[in-house]
């Protein structure tokens, strides 16, 4: 299969994704291209099996910028309605600064909304899937992402987190001070003849390093990609 991964952003290091990519490239000879700065991303995503979005609405680490632009937004969308794969993964979901709902945003499903300080965050397995088959719950400090749902979408995966600080302080100091939450992680779309896969966990390597979670991500690239297991 050829991968392509898009990462890398200020406050989501490439290294992150790249690494965990490249540990399952090794099991399942993937054939892995990295975009680390969107200016050199393709206007056409064909030969591509699946994408990975790694990475928010910025150019590089060093430029802010969106590089999010109507001509790339719509190159997705034919790009997977056509019957290419689409799998996001956390900081993938992070829409632009206006926090309006792009194209993007809706062929996505989500956009991420808010995560508290980081935490222990456990994921755990909802229904039977392709994306989890095998996979045990886990759990790692990592930042746990609350999300908002845009569009139909089939949750396989739920992550949660304890409390975290006084609730006299949930509301005025929120990333410090967090209720009890549970949040979907794991889900599937399609559009068109393409597939859709969100997994929110992966702020920090360890996440990408957990066997349960590579688990869930080589399930979720071959399912995206349209690919049966062991192929």
């Amino acid at each position: 299969m050829k991968i392509l991964l898009l990462c890398d952003d200020f406050y989501h290091p490439g290294d992150v994704p790249r690494e965990g990519l490249e540990l399952l490239a090794k099991k399942m000879h993937l054939a892995l291209d990295v975009v680390a700065d969107a200016k050199d991303c393709p206007v056409s995503f064909a030969g591509y099996d699946a994408v990975v979005m790694s990475k928010c609405d910025h150019i590089s680490k060093e430029d802010n910028r969106s590089w999010k632009t109507d001509a790339v937004q719509n190159a997705f969308v034919k790009y997977v309605e056509a019957g290419g794969g689409l799998l996001v993964t956390h900081s993938g979901t992070v829409p632009g600064e206006d926090n309006d709902t792009s194209v993007l945003d809706g062929l996505i499903g989500c956009k991420f909304v808010f995560h508290p300080n980081n935490c222990p965050v456990t994921c755990g397995i909802l229904k039977p899937h392709p994306v989890t088959e095998g996979v045990g719950m886990f759990c790692e400090e990592d930042e746990h992402y609350q999300i908002e749902i845009l569009a139909d979408v089939d949750i396989l995966a739920a992550s949660y987190s304890a409390a975290q600080g006084t609730p006299e302080k949930y509301e005025s100091e929120p990333y410090f001070n967090a209720p009890a939450n549970i949040a979907p992680c794991v889900y599937v779309r399609t559009q068109g003849k393409g597939r859709i896969c969100v997994l929110t966990p992966g702020h920090v390597a360890e996440v990408w390093r957990n066997p349960e979670f590579q688990k869930l991500l080589g399930n979720a690239v071959r399912w995206c990609a349209g690919k049966q297991p062991n192929s």
